[in-house]
């Protein structure tokens, strides 16, 4: 569910940077789920040892930050967790539950907080050090680190959806880039009538990227998946209106055939195939697009690398702007940590302005500080040529559910939606409503 961290291949060429010191403690494998063992935070020359267990990330930049932000006071140690975001919180649920004082900065994917909240298992963010976390930080993303008005994190890094095209057959439409669903897949019947690439890619599978396109959906239709207290489900009407589009694209010619199996790489894939004519995923597809330059024809003798553009999301409301729904992992601090104090100071150097622009241009990770995408450095213009896309879409972002029982909404959403061509928009959104309500009062069986 982090949606970009440890899933997504790299985004620009790494710089490799010297590792520092041997970390203090090792990571051990104890059981064949593949629970951590305790490593206690300890002294690393007479510096307490703060360990961060965040995604394992393959370009360098967190270790990058790690290395720079461990000083006089502090050595802080990257754990390294799997990949998947379920075996992530299932080996921190694990140790959180039993006290473990080993866990000081936690790498939250942003549909944790709630469920860690309630549970008690990290420290609110207050005073100073929550000014200091709000100070600067998009709102959406701040936003994903709350839970009943307090502050349980710090942004780390975020992600969005745009919607990538290609110009050279929007150029045979003689048009420009559609701002609505049901513009694209007009566009999408139009190309197919002309014999010409014409499908829309877009995540269908039954796992979590399938609930984020219907949280989009319903977001950018007026709604949203709970009511405002997180109690129940939420109306009606713009569930209806956003399973009716979502019908629409998977009987129509825009459909992939593969969409009920599609994730996000799937769809990145076929867009390089050069069967699509459009796909709505994250950045990092961009440098992937430039790096491999697949060979497909094209109609304006420019590479398909060429043709690959962007622009926003599209709105499910004529006039009115899409609420994408935002990913990424926000910093928490363990409540057993023998040294909060500290561990907080850590985790703001963590996510600082330098080391969110390592993360943007190394990791491809956008970063969550607006000052960054107003007053750009020409290594961040280089790396994310779209950033003010990004931003917009940012500013009107949608977040996931805030609710401790976000995992069970979830499987109830992507086993109502997946398969897309199954949809029956009334249907669909009253068996939604009834099974958000038995997930939040823990009643019945999740699909």
């Amino acid at each position: 569910m982090n949606d970009s961290p440890a899933t997504y291949r790299p985004t620009t060429r790494r710089r490799r940077r010297p590792i520092g010191r041997v970390v203090a403690c090792l990571v051990a494998v104890l059981t064949a789920a593949g629970a951590l063992s305790g490593c206690s935070s300890g002294n690393s020359g007479g510096r307490p040892t703060l360990n961060f267990y965040s995604f394992n990330d393959p370009s360098g930049a967190v270790q990058t930050a790690v290395n720079e932000c461990s000083n006089s006071q502090y050595q802080i140690v990257y754990n390294k967790l799997p990949a998947s975001a379920d075996q992530q919180r299932q080996q921190l649920v694990r140790r959180l539950a039993a006290g473990d004082s080993g866990l000081d900065i936690l790498g939250l994917d942003v549909t944790w907080e709630a469920e860690f909240a309630e549970a008690g298992w990290v420290l609110p963010w207050t005073g100073s050090v929550r000014q200091q976390a709000e100070a600067g930080t998009l709102k959406t993303s701040l936003e994903t680190a709350m839970w009943k008005g307090q502050l349980y994190a710090v942004p780390y890094n975020t992600n969005t959806q745009l919607l990538w095209y290609r110009q050279d057959l929007l150029d045979q439409l003689h048009k420009s880039p559609p701002t609505t669903w049901d513009e694209m897949l007009a566009d999408a019947d139009q190309l197919a009538k002309m014999g010409l690439p014409h499908l829309v890619e877009i995540q269908g599978a039954q796992y979590e990227g399938v609930t984020v396109w219907f949280n989009t959906m319903v977001a950018s239709a007026g709604g949203s998946l709970l009511n405002a207290n997180s109690t129940g489900p939420g109306p009606t009407a713009p569930m209806v209106k956003a399973l009716t589009v979502m019908q629409k694209l998977a009987h129509g010619a825009a459909a992939d055939p593969s969409l009920s199996v599609q994730m996000e790489d799937a769809t990145r894939l076929a867009m390089e195939s050069g069967t699509a004519a459009f796909e709505l995923n994250y950045p990092y597809v961009y440098p992937s697009m430039q790096a491999d330059n697949p060979k497909v024809k094209t109609y304006n003798g420019k590479s398909l690398a060429e043709n690959f553009k962007y622009t926003q999301y599209p709105s499910v409301n004529a006039g009115q702007p899409s609420h994408v729904t935002i990913g990424g992992i926000d910093l928490a601090i363990g409540k057993y940590s023998p040294h909060p104090d500290l561990a907080f100071k850590a985790a703001l150097c963590l996510r600082n302005t330098a080391h969110q622009l390592i993360a943007a241009t190394e990791g491809g990770l956008p970063p969550t500080l607006e000052g960054i995408y107003q007053h750009p450095p020409k290594s961040f213009v280089k790396a994310y040529p779209f950033y003010k896309q990004v931003l917009v879409a940012l500013q009107h972002a949608s977040v996931r559910p805030k609710t401790p029982a976000y995992q069970n909404v979830s499987i109830v959403i992507s086993h109502a939606v997946s398969p897309p061509s199954g949809i029956d928009p009334q249907g669909t959104a009253n068996t939604i409503q009834s099974q958000i309500s038995d997930a939040l009062a823990s009643k019945g069986l999740v699909p």
